[in-house]
């Protein structure tokens, strides 16, 4: 899918390693859809993540992360992007600056799980990113009560939307952040990895 500059799209964006893609990110994915109206979900399959070691990355590539992503999210409005690799971004800023630059007219809306919230602090410019794009934060098992005591959580507490209004995320003006406490998939790219190296 090539938006043209004049789609007025609305769509989400979940970044990460995908290594591997499972049955959670289809999950908040295709809730994002119905709850905000989205046209699209991009997954942008980063080459690799600058807070995650690179021995993570020692058993699959980039392009079987890829493919696997592809199969794991088989619907027609779930993308699967190798846009980062393309353009040689490494931090989501970054990548934010180009999708607004391409394409200025459609609307994005960053989704995440609870786990990234918890640690978003530590990302490049989080206040920038929290300041350009609404942000749906969605629960995981485990991860609820640190990621709503994070540094990002509580910094930005004026701006959270109640639970009850979060369908208004996608058309509020940033910084505006949703949790979404209905989605509770246990699966854990690193739970994967561990039982495929048999630890």
């Amino acid at each position: 899918m090539i938006p043209q500059r004049h789609d007025m799209s609305r769509i989400g964006l979940l970044g990460g390693s995908f290594n591997p893609a499972h049955e959670g990110h289809r999950e908040i994915s295709l809730k994002a859809i119905r709850l905000f109206g989205l046209d699209a979900v991009w997954w942008l399959v980063t080459p690799g993540n600058p807070l995650k070691a690179h021995e993570d990355y020692k058993y699959d590539s980039y392009e079987v992360r890829l493919a696997a992503a592809r199969q794991v999210a088989n619907h027609p409005r779930i993308v699967v992007s190798n846009f980062e690799a393309r353009r040689g971004l490494q931090y989501t800023v970054d990548t934010l600056e180009a999708l607004r630059e391409l394409w200025p007219q459609m609307t994005f809306i960053w989704l995440m799980g609870a786990d990234s919230l918890a640690g978003f602090h530590k990302w490049k410019d989080w206040r920038a990113i929290a300041g350009g794009v609404p942000i749906a934060v969605f629960n995981r098992p485990g991860f609820e009560k640190a990621a709503l005591a994070s540094e990002t959580a509580k910094e930005l507490a004026l701006f959270r939307i109640p639970s009850g209004r979060a369908a208004e995320l996608a058309d509020a003006e940033p910084p505006a952040w949703a949790f979404i406490e209905e989605t509770a998939n246990p699966a854990s790219a690193s739970e994967i990895r561990k039982a495929r190296s048999g630890r």
